[in-house]
């Protein structure tokens, strides 16, 4: 019998357009933030603080002390940090896009700003107005759709420290519904055609899915964020061709939707479902698609769930760019804590891959993250070589939101956790995957820049990196009661 997906990497944008068109349109682009700034006011006769921005440009200059002042005794442990490789990588891991020179030395001394500003805002001697200053001249330094890699990406990062000043989040509810739907789409098809984030999450769950309901007649996905749905598309073409000649199990799909009756950036959850009826007809996979709103804390509660005895019950969640723009950890923890009430068949879980630096507090996750969204950016650029425009588009519609939503996890302080390490922590155990998976993970890549690479970190876990870096990864797991 096989088991394996049929591994041809369909496009599926004529499944979209039976129902949308994805034409990007010219707006939507952030308002700037561009304050008028009393420099003397700051400076009370004391400091002047713009000097003191400008001097730290000087890349000798550059710790914060409780005095609001700008000192060359900075501590070793902070030095060591902002003069670190890992540093200089932000810049130089791609010549082509930072162009060496004084390109590179300007990247570097954003890092430095950038770093200054976390920690104002997060050090033991937290500085507020401090923090405001560099934020400002931050923003005079860089554009989101213009400069290297390195400038477009500290802009983001200006705006998600930005606020956390000045509301207390890093900016992530800033961008809930504000992006036009075409845009989004736009962005969607750019994304999942010039990179393989969106493929690889997909086919890996799916492929662990086709494996695990091969003799089932009755299969039922609890999608977390479904999104267009697009990643059921390759599912249902894989059931109906089956080499085995069996026929397609009747499919049955309940999506996850947020509480509060808000639209969702792809259009409503109903629209998706539509479309997805309408597919499955049109290749003859047996399916209805069902919704399960959350409640307006956003907790999932078993009992509102449809279940169908005999369903071969999988449990799928997609927390990897771009999805999971605005759901809260509480919620992805209510979810699947919920999930294991149900004792699911299978749990797919794609997350991205960040983790402690060894710095347990928010200048290192802050570290972090800009190493992550660094090589993402690089990746991005690799797939649009001569598209600076759509290029910005992905960066701006996906990038931006997420980056102010890992500032804002890491600002609220705690210790890190993968939502692996979470599952298994509430009793779920790995399911291997299979060498087929594998295969498929690496004939993917295989179709996009050689910066790609895929690893086995763990028998139940594939990981997506672009060079050196550690990007997002796939794992499929099983609670321990289960006598499936």
């Amino acid at each position: 019998m096989a088991m394996v997906m049929d591994l041809d990497f369909p496009n599926y944008s004529h499944y979209i357009d039976m129902a949308t068109t994805n034409t990007a349109g010219e707006g939507g682009y952030w308002n700037d933030w561009s304050p008028v700034v009393d420099w003397e006011e700051f400076s009370g006769g004391k400091d002047d603080f713009h000097n003191l921005i400008d001097s730290m440009m000087d890349d000798q200059n550059i710790v914060i002390h409780h005095d609001q002042s700008i000192s060359p005794d900075m501590s070793e442990e902070y030095y060591n940090t902002l003069s670190s490789p890992e540093c200089h990588t932000l810049m130089s891991t791609d010549e082509e896009s930072c162009g060496g020179g004084t390109e590179d030395f300007k990247g570097l001394r954003l890092v430095h700003l950038l770093m200054a500003a976390a920690e104002a805002l997060a050090g033991a001697n937290k500085c507020c107005e401090l923090a405001r200053v560099i934020l400002i001249r931050l923003k005079e330094l860089v554009s989101p759709n213009a400069g290297t890699n390195m400038e477009r990406l500290a802009s983001y990062f200006t705006d998600a420290l930005r606020g956390l000043l000045d509301g207390g989040k890093g900016g992530g509810h800033q961008y809930k519904d504000e992006h036009r739907q075409t845009d989004v789409l736009a962005a969607f098809h750019l994304l999942q055609d010039m990179s393989p984030y969106l493929k690889f999450g997909h086919f890996t769950a799916n492929q662990a899915i086709f494996e695990a309901v091969t003799r089932d007649r009755r299969v039922h996905i609890v999608d977390y964020d479904i999104m267009e749905g697009i990643q059921w598309a390759s599912l249902m073409q894989a059931l109906v061709s089956r080499k085995d000649g069996t026929p397609p199990p009747h499919l049955r799909i309940t999506a996850i939707s947020r509480g509060g009756g808000g639209r969702r950036s792809f259009g409503t959850v109903q629209e998706t479902g539509r479309r997805l009826t309408s597919f499955a007809a049109s290749i003859g996979q047996p399916f209805s698609f069902h919704q399960c709103r959350l409640d307006a804390a956003e907790t999932f509660k078993p009992s509102s769930l449809k279940l169908v005895r005999g369903e071969a019950l999988i449990i799928n969640c997609m927390l990897q760019l771009p999805h999971f723009n605005h759901r809260s950890p509480d919620s992805i923890a209510s979810f699947l804590s919920g999930s294991k009430t149900l004792n699911p068949r299978l749990i797919t879980l794609v997350e991205e891959e960040m983790g402690p630096t060894g710095d347990e507090g928010f200048v290192g996750q802050f570290m972090d993250s800009l190493q992550h969204y660094s090589a993402i950016c690089d990746s991005l650029e690799a797939g649009f070589p001569m598209q600076g425009r759509s290029r910005e588009l992905v960066e701006r519609v996906f990038l931006g939101p997420r980056i102010a939503g890992s500032l804002d996890r890491a600002h609220g302080g705690g210790d890190w956790c993968s939502w692996g390490q979470w599952l298994a922590g509430i009793g779920s155990y790995p399911m291997n995957i299979s060498f087929w998976n594998h295969c498929q993970a690496k004939l993917l890549i295989g179709l996009y820049n050689d910066g790609y690479r895929v690893e086995e970190l763990a028998t139940n876990k594939l990981v997506l990196g672009w060079k050196s870096r550690r990007l997002l990864s796939a794992s499929i797991w099983c609670f321990q009661d289960n006598d499936m």
